[in-house]
C-alpha cells in the first residue's frame, strides 16, 4: 500500500516538474469548457494511455518502445492539427462539420444539451494523444515501478503502480485545470478577449508541439527538473524503490526494538561459501545479520566495508553475518563469479548464493542492499534498507547482544572502514544522474537517428550532441535485452552525467578474453579524474563481469561528457551508476 501511495505521490509532483511544461498548453486549452464533459475525459484519457503505455514497456520491452515512438509521432500531428483549428476558427468548423453532422443525426433529442458525447469522445482522444505525449517524460517513480516489473515479472499490481502514479499527475492537473478554467473565464468576462484567447492558446499549442518534437522535453526541459522537481521524486524513490539500489532507512531504533515477526527460513540457497549451509533453527542464541546484495550493485559494494568490519568486530561475541547473494543480472548467477567477488572482496562471513530468490521471496525483501536483524531468539528486530546510517545500525547490534547476556560488548562504533575504489562512500549531494541500464528490456534516454536495433548487430553513427542523462553508441553494437555487445573494436558509448563517480557494469563475450578500453572526459583524458579502474590516460581492461569505476573526479562538479572507447571486440555494457 505504501509503494501506491507513494507513486500516487510522484504522479502528483510532476505538476511541479518542467518536463510537464508542454502538456499544459494542451490541458489548458478547453479550460474555458465544462469539468465534467470536457476536462475530466481529456485526463481520463490521458492518464489511461500512460497506464496502457508504460505497461507495455514493462511487458514487451523495446518493441513497446518503438510502439510508443510511433504513437508519438502521431500525437504530434493530432495536437498540432488541435492548435491550428485554435488559430483558424474557419479551419476547424470546417474539419468539424463532418462530425457534427454525424453527431447531429445521432443524438437529435440530446443537441440541446451543454455538453454532447461527441464533446466528450473528442476530450478523451485529445487526452490519448496527451497521454502519449507524456509517457516517455515521466521520472524517477516509473523508473522504479519498471524496474520492478523487469526483476519481478510484469503484473497486474505493475500496472495498478502505474496508474496510480497517472492518477496523481491527472489530480494535480484537475485542480491545475479548475482553478485555471476560472482564471480564464474571469479574462473573458474582464478583457473580452476571448478570441486572442483561444489564438493563444493555438500558438502555445503549437510552441509545445515543436518543443516535443525536438526533444526538449527530454533535454532542456529535464535538466532545471533533475535538479529541483524531481529530486522531490527521488526523495520518494530513496523512501521506497524496490530495485532502484537508493537509501532507505525504513525504521529507526528508538528506546525499544519492536519484534517485527518471526526471521523466515534460510533454506533453498543453491550454495553456501565459507560455511556449510546454516538454518535459522542452528542459529539459535546467536545474534544474526542477514545482508543481501549482489556484487554488481555500488549501493551494495559501499556497505560491504561496514558489514565486514562488525562481522570482524562481533564475531567473538556472538554475532553471526550471513550475506545472501541475490543476483540482479545474469552472469551474477554464476559460482565461480560469485566465489571470486567474494574473495576480492574480503567477504570472510558466510554467503548463501540465492540464485532462485528464494530467501529473497521468504524475507519479501525488495532492495539492495538490505539488513535484517535478529535476535537470539530467532526474531526480526530491524531492518535497515540501502546505504548510510550505519552508527545506527550498529547500535542495533550491540542492543542485540547485551539482550543475549553478552558482557563487554563495545559501546564504540565503527569510525571509519578501509573503503577504495567503488566501496568508498558516494557523494549524493552532488549527484543528478540515476542508474541507467543499456540493455533495451530497460533502457531509458538513448539517443541515435536510427533509434535500437534489437537483437541485431548494427552500424551506429551516434548522436550529433547529448543533454543531461542522454546517451548513445557509435560504431558496431548488437543491444540485448539485458546489455550491449560491441563487435568490431571501436566502437563507442558517449554519456552526458552530472556526478562525482562513474561507474559501468562491464564483462566479455568470452570469459577467458580480456577487452581493452579508453575513456575520456570531455574529449581529453581523465588524468587526475581517473577512476580505480582506469589510468591517468583513460587506459584500462575488462577482465571479468562485475561493476567498473571509470571515473572519480577531485574537481568540481559538472556536467561532464564521457566517452568509453574498446580497444577490442566482444566487450558486454550494462549500466551506468553514479555515485
Amino acid at each position: 500500500m505504501l509503494l501506491f501511495i507513494l507513486a500516487y505521490a510522484g504522479g502528483a509532483l510532476t505538476i511541479v516538474s518542467p518536463c510537464i511544461l508542454p502538456v499544459l498548453p494542451f490541458v489548458f486549452a478547453r479550460a474555458d469548457r465544462p469539468f465534467v464533459n470536457s476536462g475530466l475525459p481529456l485526463l481520463f484519457g490521458m492518464a489511461v494511455t500512460f497506464a496502457a503505455v508504460a505497461t507495455l514497456a514493462a511487458v514487451g520491452g523495446g518493441w513497446a518502445v518503438a510502439a510508443n515512438e510511433y504513437g508519438r509521432y502521431g500525437a504530434l500531428l493530432l495536437l498540432a492539427a488541435f492548435g491550428v483549428t485554435l488559430l483558424f476558427p474557419a479551419i476547424a468548423e470546417r474539419l468539424t462539420q463532418p462530425l457534427v453532422a454525424l453527431g447531429a443525426r445521432m443524438s437529435e433529442r440530446a443537441s440541446q444539451q451543454t455538453g454532447s458525447s461527441s464533446a466528450v469522445a473528442s476530450s478523451f482522444v485529445l487526452g490519448v494523444a496527451t497521454g502519449l505525449l507524456w509517457a516517455p517524460c515521466a521520472g524517477p517513480i516509473l523508473g522504479l515501478v519498471l524496474t520492478g516489473a523487469a526483476l519481478e515479472g510484469a503484473s497486474a499490481r505493475t500496472s495498478l503502480l502505474l496508474l496510480a502514479y497517472a492518477a496523481g499527475a491527472a489530480t494535480s492537473l484537475a485542480l491545475a485545470l479548475l482553478v485555471g478554467g476560472r482564471v480564464f473565464k474571469a479574462m473573458k468576462q474582464s478583457l473580452g478577449a476571448g478570441e486572442w484567447i483561444r489564438r493563444g492558446l493555438g500558438v502555445a499549442l503549437l510552441v509545445g508541439v515543436i518543443v516535443i518534437a525536438f526533444g526538449l522535453d527530454t533535454g532542456y526541459l529535464t535538466r532545471p527538473s533533475l535538479a529541483r522537481s524531481s529530486k522531490l521524486e527521488q526523495t520518494l524513490v530513496d523512501k521506497a524503490g524496490p530495485a532502484s539500489k537508493a537509501a532507505t532507512a525504513a525504521s529507526a531504533p528508538g528506546r525499544e526494538l519492536a519484534v517485527e515477526g518471526s526471521s523466515p527460513a534460510l533454506s533453498g540457497a543453491t550454495a553456501w561459501l565459507n560455511t556449510a549451509p546454516l538454518t535459522v533453527e542452528g542459529l539459535r542464541g546467536k545474534v544474526v545479520l542477514v545482508d543481501f546484495w549482489t556484487y554488481s550493485c555500488i549501493n551494495c559494494l559501499r556497505s560491504i566495508p561496514y558489514v565486514r568490519a562488525w562481522a570482524a568486530k562481533y564475531g567473538s561475541q556472538g554475532l553471526v553475518v550471513i550475506g545472501v547473494h541475490a543476483p540482479e543480472f545474469a552472469f551474477e548467477k554464476n559460482p565461480a563469479n560469485v566465489r571470486k567477488a567474494t574473495k576480492d572482496l574480503g567477504i570472510d562471513y558466510p554467503v548463501a548464493v540465492d540464485n532462485d530468490w528464494t530467501i529473497w521471496r521468504a524475507f519479501k525483501n525488495e532492495y539492495w542492499p538490505a539488513h535484517y536483524f535478529i535476535d537470539a531468539q530467532g526474531r526480526v528486530r530491524h531492518h535497515h534498507f540501502g546505504e548510510g546510517d550505519y552508527a545506527a545500525s550498529e547500535r542495533v547490534i550491540q542492543r542485540l547482544l547485551a539482550e543475549a547476556g553478552q558482557d563487554g560488548v563495545p559501546r564504540d562504533v565503527v569510525a571509519g572502514v578501509d573503503a577504495a575504489g567503488a566501496q568508498a562512500a558516494g557523494d549524493s549531494s552532488n549527484r543528478w544522474s540515476p542508474e541507467t541500464y543499456v540493455g533495451y528490456e530497460r533502457a531509458a534516454n538513448f539517443v541515435a537517428p536510427e533509434g535500437m536495433v534489437r537483437d541485431a548487430p548494427h552500424r551506429y553513427a551516434g548522436a550529433p550532441s547529448l543533454s543531461l542523462n542522454q546517451w548513445t553508441l557509435s560504431g558496431d553494437w548488437t543491444v540485448g535485452s539485458e546489455h550491449v555487445v560491441v563487435d568490431r573494436a571501436g566502437g563507442r558509448i558517449a554519456y552526458r552525467f552530472h556526478a562525482r563517480d562513474l561507474h559501468l557494469v562491464l564483462g566479455t563475450m568470452d570469459p577467458g578474453k580480456a577487452v581493452r578500453f579508453r575513456v575520456s572526459i570531455d574529449g581529453k583524458p581523465p588524468l587526475a579524474d581517473h577512476g580505480s579502474d582506469a589510468d591517468e590516460q583513460g587506459n584500462g581492461i575488462v577482465r571479468g563481469q562485475r561493476l567498473y569505476q571509470l571515473i572519480r573526479q577531485g574537481s568540481k562538479v559538472g556536467d561532464r561528457l564521457f566517452e568509453i572507447e574498446f580497444l577490442d571486440p566482444g566487450a558486454q555494457a550494462y549500466a551506468f551508476t553514479f555515485g
